[in-house]
Order: structure tokens, then C-alpha cells, then sequence
């Protein structure tokens, strides 16, 4: 061992220390670190970097929005709506599904028209965060679009996709038929971070959470 040290210009004493224990405390903080934001993207890979640190740090595990970047970033922890990167020079695509409630005008301009003819045909979605003394509180709320009324919310400490859900299915408690009924939401705020489409089928069940323009 005394001729390997050498050979390798390494010090005797450092090496039995490593021996002794290989793994540092940091590296034990990184790894808890790591697995908490690990199981707060397996529950809602929507979420970007920031959300997950809230998550984490719920859970117990203090770190910086910056940290959590890092090691999500190192790990291709990414949220599942994420934008990939185009080459210079590229145009965007075509959205990956269609915007129900946009419309081209004269100008040929895309714009968005929220109008209805009749109760549960559009509802939009709104998210706003409220301090409290006990931490911050996040409520959906779900607008009938024709009579401007709430139809529908729902309040939670963490602003995850169960939020919306949630609200979608009180609303749709509260109204009875809705089917065929649009949900639009284009805040970047709501899990998803993007515009997010709901629909309804025939028979009244909200329909899963679609994938935002791209």
C-alpha cells in the first residue's frame, strides 16, 4: 500500500480516512436530497425544478431552487411539458393537439374566444396563491363562461394536479350534466405549465389532462 500511495502521489493518511468512511456527510445530504426530489417528480412529472423544491423541502429536505436545478438537471430530471430545444433558424411546429377555444381573424392573427350559448358549454380555470400565517394556500376555481358564475373549486396547501381535479370534479358534482362541456386554462401557474384542455365525453367523464401547445 505504501509503494501504491507513492506511485499514485497520495497520502497515506487521507487514503485510511476515505477507507474508513468513503462517504462524506455532504454526499449523504445530496443523496437525501436526490430522492426526495426524485419522489416528488414520480408523483407529478409535470412539475419543474422550483415545484419540486417546494416539494422536497415539505418533505423535509432544505435546499435552494438553485440546488434543486442542479441536481434535477444532473439526474434528467425534467418536467414531462417541458419545451425541447430547436435549432436556429427552425419555426415552432403545429401544436400537438387542438386549441378549442382559438380562432384565426382577418388578419390572419390566432386569438382566443371565450363564448357560450348555454350553461356547462365552456368553463375556465384559475389558480390564485393566498399567505397565511400557516404557509401558502392555493385555490382552483372553475367559471361557467355563459351565466359568469363559480361553478366549482377546490383549496390545498401544495398546488399540484390534484387541485384542478379536484375543482373539475366539484364542479361537475354541482352542475349535474356537463357533458361535452369544454375546461380551458392558458396560466402557466397550473401543473402543466402550459395551456391545458380538458373535454368532457358523452356520457359526462372529465377526459385526462392534455398536452400544452407547442
Amino acid at each position: 500500500m505504501t509503494v501504491t500511495c507513492r506511485v499514485l502521489k497520495l497520502s497515506r493518511q487521507p487514503y485510511y480516512r476515505w477507507l474508513t468512511n468513503p462517504i462524506t456527510d455532504s454526499e449523504v445530504v445530496e443523496a437525501y436530497r436526490a430522492n426526495a426530489l426524485f419522489d416528488a417528480h414520480r408523483d407529478d412529472p409535470e412539475f419543474g425544478h422550483r415545484l419540486l423544491a417546494d416539494e422536497a423541502r415539505d418533505a423535509g429536505e432544505a435546499m435552494s431552487d438553485r440546488t434543486a436545478w442542479r441536481i434535477a438537471s444532473a439526474n434528467g430530471w425534467f418536467s414531462a411539458f417541458g419545451k425541447p430545444k430547436r435549432g436556429k433558424g427552425r419555426r415552432p411546429g403545429p401544436p400537438v393537439h387542438d386549441d378549442l377555444c382559438a380562432v384565426i381573424d382577418g388578419d390572419g392573427r390566432t386569438r382566443h374566444v371565450f363564448a357560450a350559448d348555454a350553461p356547462n358549454e365552456l368553463w375556465l380555470v384559475d389558480i390564485t396563491e393566498h399567505k397565511t400565517v400557516e404557509g401558502k394556500l392555493y385555490c382552483c376555481a372553475i367559471k361557467d363562461v355563459f351565466s359568469g358564475r363559480i361553478v366549482g373549486y377546490s383549496i390545498d396547501s401544495r398546488m399540484k394536479s390534484r387541485l384542478v381535479v379536484q375543482a373539475l370534479e366539484n364542479a361537475a358534482l354541482m352542475r349535474g350534466d356537463v357533458a361535452g362541456c369544454i375546461v380551458h386554462s392558458d396560466i402557466n401557474e397550473i401543473p402543466g405549465q402550459g395551456l391545458v384542455t380538458y373535454v368532457t365525453d358523452p356520457g359526462g367523464t372529465l377526459l385526462g389532462l392534455r398536452q400544452p401547445a407547442g
